[in-house]
């Protein structure tokens, strides 16, 4: 029996539906120098379809425990529509370029020791602020920052489906899913949204960008469920 293809239903106020054995992992932000860096964080169940709190509410996170049900938790999805090329602006550098379509989740990943992403763009024509300047890109995991060369070559990595279930003790905040690989993502009413490598889902359920992640975990101070008995 052929495997379902990975995939992420938002189901209308409700959780996310995710199918095709999509790896689940705890990550957390620490910092590392002028950067940051995510670090392993407590193992999750695996399975080829679960159920991941999308109302911020859950006992059980980061998986649906039904009570968004209880809280008459509802949510209209926000997000453009329109596709990344539409939405970016182009930062042009000496010898990089760098597209932004200021979706932040507030990872931070864009600093670097250097400098940040566009800093070190505007002194690419230094090879070692250009390396950083791609790191600082690929790492967003929203999929906000992409580095180009001047011949217009997008520099993504490519890599496996995957979702991370992120914890920020910096804050001391809990964030949002960062998906990885290319998992595709529907709609409440089946719209399905541009194919990217990174985005960030929304899990604190305040977002003003629903589905997907605006940092408002951080002003909100949230913290889901296996944080709410100690600090970070």
């Amino acid at each position: 029996m052929e495997q379902e293809k990975a995939k992420i239903k938002v189901i209308k106020d409700g959780p996310y539906r995710v199918t095709g054995g999509v790896p689940l992992s705890e990550k957390i932000i620490q910092p590392r120098g002028a950067g940051y860096v995510l670090g392993n964080g407590r193992e999750l169940p695996q399975a080829e379809q679960y159920l991941l709190c999308r109302c911020g509410k859950s006992k059980n996170p980061p998986f649906c425990d039904g009570i968004h049900k209880k809280e008459g938790f509802t949510s209209t999805e926000t997000a453009s529509h329109l596709p990344y090329e539409q939405r970016a602006r182009k930062f042009t550098g000496p010898d990089l370029d760098l597209y932004d379509d200021n979706r932040c989740a507030y990872a931070r990943f864009c600093h670097r020791e250097g400098g940040t992403a566009w800093s070190l763009t505007m002194r690419s024509s230094d090879p070692g602020c250009k390396k950083e300047a791609i790191i600082a890109a690929q790492e967003c995991p929203t999929g906000r920052l992409v580095a180009a060369e001047k011949d217009g070559t997008l520099l993504e990595i490519a890599c496996a489906p995957c979702i991370e279930v992120v914890q920020d003790p910096e804050e001391n905040v809990s964030c949002g899913l960062f998906v990885k690989g290319g998992v595709e993502l529907e709609g409440e009413d089946g719209y399905i949204y541009e194919t990217r490598m990174r985005y960030a889902l929304c899990r604190c359920g305040r977002s003003r960008s629903k589905p997907l992640c605006d940092a408002m975990h951080v002003p909100v101070g949230w913290k889901d469920g296996s944080t709410k008995k100690k600090r970070f």
